[in-house]
Parts: structure tokens; C-alpha cells; sequence
């Protein structure tokens, strides 16, 4: 088994545990994204506000809501990028290897060469499994609450409850949801966001720059008082990672959005 194969499968492994554990976070964030008041009358509630109203209007698994087809994109963009990460990643290495021995570098890929391999897997990722995540987003966004008609005043209210009882919501399927996308903008309609998701493969590339950065400016502060130890902890390069991760989504969060 290749090396790039290996490391799609545990790619796609790990993106699953993730998504189990962090799926109903994701579902009201995309609902807070695509939340529409004009008029600004409602008053924002909080992520867990907004899960327990979720649980007590729709059911406790609408946060749960298009979590197949979830799992099947993940998987795939897992498993695609960080396959396509391997093979572009052996490339350049033996460019690398190439360039050495004409007397060029020191036959390891430097920082400017990984940002490009890590981009080109992502937008490689990004154009083959966005369909998946247009459907993805729009079972997450759709709602099981009945819309009341008031147009008709004359009805009773005895007779508007028991209209309204009468009439149970369907399930909103996969087929559902992208047969509505098909529907509304053709084949190209599940091809929504994908400019800006692209753009958005510059976030690997800012959270790696500013690991990088902190982890320099770490050392040489750490070299400054002890010259002996400039070295770094398990828990210093995690939280460096998470800080640096922090960074790169509010920079890019508004694309999010927009996608």
C-alpha cells in the first residue's frame, strides 16, 4: 500500500471521529451563518441557547441533519486531500532531490514549497467534494416547523389546530435536498461557494506561517535566557497550533460565511 494511500485512509479515519463528536456545533453554526432578520426583531441566542431550541421545536435530531452525507464528504475530502498532499508531496521532494544535485538547495522542501503543496491538495479537495457539502449545508438549514397561514381570518382557531395537526412534515432526505438544488440552479448549482472556498485554502497556509512565526520567536526568547535549552514542550507546540488555527479563521470566517 502507498504511502499517499495510507495517509488518505487515516486522513478520512480521523475526519470522521471529528465530525460525530463536533457535528451539532457545526449545525448551528451554519444556521447562525445563514440566519436572515432583516428587520433585526429577533434577539441572537447563544450556540447552546440556539441547540436547546433546536431540540425543543424540531427534535433532537435535526442537529443531526444531513450528518450522512456529512460523514460521506468528509471522508472523501479527508481522503482526497491529504492523498493528492502525498503525491504532490513526493513530487517536490524529488524536484528537491533533482535540485541538489545540480548544486541548488539542500534537498528538502522548504516553507514556499510545502504552502503550494498544501494548496494545490486543497483546491484539488475543493473542487471534487463541494457538491457534497452544498447538500450538506442545505439539510443543516432546513427546518421541520410549520408555517401557520393567517390569510383566511374566518378560520376558528379549533379548526386551524386541527388543520395543523393533520399535517405532519416530511423528511427531508439527501435525494430531497439535492433534487431542491438541482431544481433551483441546475447541475453548476452544486458548484455554490466554490470560489470562495477555494480562497479559502489560504487558511492551512496563514495557520502554518503563524505556527512557524511563534515557534521562532518561542526559541529565540527561550535561547535568550537559557542558551543551553531552546527547545519546546508537547503542550507548547499545542497550544502554538491552536493559537495559530485560531488566527487563520477569523481571517478567512467572514469567506465562510459568504460561501
Amino acid at each position: 500500500m502507498s504511502d499517499a494511500l495510507i495517509n488518505g485512509l487515516a486522513g478520512a479515519g480521523g475526519g470522521i471521529i471529528a465530525q460525530l463528536i463536533t457535528y451539532p456545533l457545526q449545525t448551528v453554526n451554519t444556521r447562525q451563518q445563514t440566519e436572515r432578520d432583516l428587520k433585526k426583531e429577533k434577539r441572537k441566542l447563544g450556540t447552546i441557547e440556539q441547540m436547546c431550541q433546536v431540540v425543543k421545536q424540531e427534535g433532537w435530531e435535526r442537529l443531526y441533519g444531513g450528518l450522512t452525507p456529512s460523514l460521506v464528504g468528509t471522508t472523501a475530502s479527508q481522503g482526497v486531500c491529504y492523498y493528492f498532499y502525498q503525491i504532490f508531496r513526493n513530487k517536490a521532494e524529488s524536484k528537491a532531490l533533482e535540485r541538489q544535485k545540480k548544486g541548488i538547495g539542500d534537498g528538502s522542501v522548504g516553507m514556499l514549497s510545502s504552502l503550494i503543496v498544501a494548496a494545490l491538495s486543497g483546491c484539488v479537495n475543493v473542487l471534487l467534494t463541494n457538491p457534497i457539502w452544498v447538500v450538506v449545508t442545505r439539510m443543516q438549514t432546513h427546518t421541520n416547523i410549520l408555517k401557520k397561514d393567517h390569510s383566511n381570518r374566518l378560520a376558528t382557531p379549533a379548526l386551524e389546530e386541527t388543520v395543523l395537526s393533520a399535517i405532519e412534515p416530511f423528511s427531508y432526505s439527501t435525494g430531497h435536498a439535492i433534487q431542491e438544488v438541482y431544481d433551483e440552479a441546475g447541475f453548476w448549482g452544486f458548484w455554490k461557494g466554490v470560489f470562495p472556498t477555494l480562497i479559502m485554502v489560504s487558511n492551512p497556509a496563514m495557520q502554518f506561517m503563524l505556527y512557524e512565526t511563534m515557534l521562532k520567536k518561542l526559541k529565540k526568547q527561550r535561547s535568550l535566557s537559557n542558551p543551553d535549552n531552546n527547545g519546546v514542550t508537547a503542550l507548547e507546540i499545542f497550544l502554538l497550533g491552536a493559537l495559530a488555527k485560531l488566527g487563520a479563521t477569523v481571517v478567512t470566517y467572514p469567506l465562510n460565511v459568504v460561501k
